[in-house]
């Protein structure tokens, strides 16, 4: 069994390494593997594809990888694949930070700026936030609404079809922070950040069998 977490120089992988191999070592869920190589991610029988930064920019960046783009949207439509912070955003038809640029429209929805009610809140949206847990998921096995996760980010998803939404957090409004669909699912916020609750999301991800 391998999981290869996608590195097109988005961000630093180091502690998103760690977090998958702990897990992967306490589910005896194989090895893992941080690659830029195609052939890596066609062979591998769980994909991850993390991001930082703007959403135009992790769209380029992939881009620049030959043939790495094709090689994560053939493992999007086939394997285990989790996306995560830009990389779950990617998931999504638009993304619409400084420009309109598509996403890879498999899950329904757009990539807006987080707006809150509350003038006072800051953007990015960036700390501690319960879980408001309203779907039910094999990866949300043991998590639960008041469980909280680590975000940074200033844009999220507006749901085409809100039963793709499986958890949400409130920040002077709803935000979307799980999505889910056939052998997809997104994470807004940083599971290997989240400390309790994101091991446990990441150990339910590698254990997920769709």
């Amino acid at each position: 069994m391998l999981t290869v977490l996608v590195d097109y120089d988005s961000g630093n992988l180091h502690s998103a390494q760690k977090a998958f191999e702990r897990m992967a070592r306490e589910v005896d869920a194989g090895d893992v593997l941080v690659s830029q190589r195609p052939e890596d991610v066609a062979r591998a029988d769980r994909v991850v594809l993390p991001g930082d930064g703007a959403f135009p920019a992790c769209r380029r960046g992939l881009r620049g990888f030959d043939g790495l783009e094709d090689a994560v949207l053939d493992a999007a439509r086939s394997r285990p694949f989790l996306g995560i912070c830009v990389g779950m955003q990617m998931l999504a038809t638009t993304g619409r930070e400084y420009e309109d640029v598509a996403g890879f429209d498999l899950i329904g929805g757009t990539i807006d700026r987080i707006t809150p009610a509350d003038p006072g809140l800051k953007i990015p949206h960036m700390g501690w936030n319960d879980l408001i847990v309203t779907g039910s998921h094999p990866v949300l096995e043991g998590v639960a609404t008041g469980d909280h996760a680590y975000f940074v980010h200033s844009y999220a998803m507006t749901m085409a079809d809100p039963a793709d939404r499986l958890a949400h957090v409130d920040y002077g409004g709803d935000v979307t922070a799980i999505v889910a669909r056939d052998n997809v699912v997104g994470m807004q916020f940083h599971p290997e950040k989240s400390q309790a609750t994101g091991l446990r999301l990441i150990a339910n991800f590698l254990r997920w069998m769709p």
